[in-house]
């Protein structure tokens, strides 16, 4: 299983960006995926996910500007972020679950300056 995770940068306050994982390397149909976040400093920590049947979830924290969905045809899972602020400054990762375990594609780093 391969994890590619891109579309990180600088962007002011009040910004938005668009992250993408695109994965690959497996068959099964049921799985999920999740986008995580680590500061500096600070544990990882979860920010949305979505399962293949489409259900998603968020944390608290991004509940209304950060937007999990998938591209089934181009096998990519997109994190819009809208409405940035300085303490979503983080690397963020992508996470695939399924039955035969979890993995990790490499990070992205996201700056937010105030």
């Amino acid at each position: 299983v391969q994890l590619q995770a891109s579309g990180g940068g600088l962007v002011q306050t009040g910004g938005s960006l668009r992250l993408s994982c695109a994965y690959s390397g497996f068959t099964d149909d049921n799985f999920a995926i999740g986008w995580f976040r680590q500061a500096p400093g600070k544990d990882r920590e979860g920010v949305s996910c979505i399962s293949s049947d489409g259900d998603t979830s968020s944390s608290d924290s991004v509940k209304g500007r950060f937007t999990i969905s998938t591209d089934n045809a181009k096998n990519t899972v997109y994190l819009q972020m809208n409405s940035l602020k300085p303490e979503d400054t983080a690397v963020y990762y992508c996470k695939l679950q399924n039955v035969a375990g979890s993995y990790w594609g490499q990070g992205t780093q996201v700056t937010v300056s105030s």
